[in-house]
């Protein structure tokens, strides 16, 4: 990625239409600064040498001890009821008295 690149206006609108997010002219210019931000530091990782780093899923597998010890302070799993369908059909905002309707999100 080339450092010059700079996210124009009409990168942001593109993103903002992707994410069916409506946009101020004000949050427009703040988004297109945070872009620019975000893609710059981007730039900075692409610059390291990771040649010798093998790749891994999970940040745990670096930590070893250190996340062992974290994770036995967290709670067990452990299987528990789920809430009953008369008990959270009330605060749905819409509901047809067995699912949750909620608006149709693809509309192109």
């Amino acid at each position: 990625m080339d450092p010059s690149n700079k996210i124009t206006r009409e990168d942001v609108r593109r993103v903002a239409e992707l994410a069916s997010l409506e946009l101020t002219p004000d949050e427009e210019i703040g988004m297109q600064r945070d872009l620019d931000a975000i893609l710059g530091h981007v730039v900075q990782l692409n610059q390291l040498n990771t040649a010798d780093i093998p790749p891994m899923a999970q940040v745990s597998e670096i930590l070893g001890a250190q996340f062992d010890a974290a994770a036995e302070s967290l709670r067990p799993d452990q299987p528990r009821t789920s809430l009953s369908r008369e008990a959270v059909m009330p605060s749905a905002p819409e509901a047809d008295g067995t699912y949750f309707k909620v608006p149709k999100v693809i509309e192109r």
